[in-house]
């Protein structure tokens, strides 16, 4: 029973596509490309980009940081200006925060602390709105001063604690034969962290034609370590008198080793006296609450 149906079924679209095959070959051939031509055009026009219309907010963006740059360079003096350099140095110079952005972040934070200070001593009272609003905006200027100080304090630890590793390391490879150029490069590709960061800029500075004993003075000048001052001086002055480099390494590895273990151990000393008023502002005073509350709350039930 179902055979025949589909034979009929089958038949029935054989017809229809026949028909519509006739019908597509009878239509004019000027009316034929007049709507292959008009479903090409909205196709194209569809798939076209369209032209984004630029934001009021990124038209608006230029004129106004440039206004701050102005304002900023206007109102950073030099000392100051060369304070932030230093800082930014010790920071490891990011590339997300150059100096005139920094100068930026200074405007940008006085404005909104001077008018968050306005509103607040307004609403105290009136007398204290224009020295609220200066308080403000010395204090918006100083932050982002404060948020770069903190990042090199940070960075200068961090090389503080990688310094001992990486001598290890190029010890290792000046015993093994290399130069201390090689040695360097090798740290600087091997180890990750801002002590290998600052001995690849050294040997960028080398390779742009800059001696080995300036890149190093450079470097000595870009951190706060004593002792990273100190290994520097005395790799410029064995390479003046050219005394052997692993020896002056080898010294400094061991003393480095030495000195953070003392200051692992001083460290351990610390722990103590730190966690005194912990232990006496919030540890014992809920042991006083969970021993001595039930017996307060019979003796003020039993009067």
């Amino acid at each position: 029973m179902t055979g025949p149906i589909l034979v009929a079924i089958a038949a029935l679209a054989s017809i229809l596509a026949v028909a519509f095959a006739a019908a597509a070959a009878t239509v004019p051939p000027s009316r034929r490309q007049r709507m292959l031509r008009i479903l090409h055009s909205f196709d194209r026009s569809r798939n076209a980009p369209r032209a984004a219309a630029t934001p009021f907010g990124g038209r608006l963006r230029p004129p106004v940081v440039w206004a701050l740059q102005r304002v900023g360079n206007l109102v950073t003096p030099p000392p100051v200006r060369a304070r932030l350099l230093r800082h930014l140095d010790y920071a490891g110079n990011p590339t997300a925060w150059p100096l005139d952005r920094v100068i930026r972040g200074r405007m940008i934070g006085g404005i909104v602390l001077g008018l968050f200070f306005y509103i607040i001593a307004q609403g105290i009272a009136f007398a204290f709105a224009l020295p609220g609003a200066a308080l403000g905006v010395l204090a918006g200027l100083h932050v982002p001063d404060l948020l770069v100080y903190n990042a090199g304090v940070k960075r200068q630890k961090d090389i503080t604690m990688s310094l001992p590793d990486v001598l290890d390391a190029m010890v290792i490879g000046v015993e093994s034969g290399l130069g201390l150029d090689a040695a360097m490069a090798q740290v600087a590709q091997l180890l990750q962290g801002p002590m290998p960061d600052e001995l690849n800029r050294v040997l960028q500075e080398m390779r742009l034609g800059v001696s080995r004993s300036v890149s190093l003075r450079a470097l000595a000048k870009r951190t706060t370590v004593r002792d990273l001052k100190t290994l520097v001086t005395a790799l410029v002055q064995a390479g003046e008198l050219g005394i052997s480099m692993a020896g002056i390494l080898r010294e400094h590895a061991s003393d480095q080793r030495m000195r953070r273990r003392q200051r692992a151990e001083e460290q351990a000393q610390k722990v103590t006296v730190k966690l005194l008023f912990p232990v006496l502002f919030c540890l014992f005073p809920v042991i006083f609450i969970v021993v001595l509350g039930p017996a307060m709350i019979k003796i003020a039930g039993s009067l």
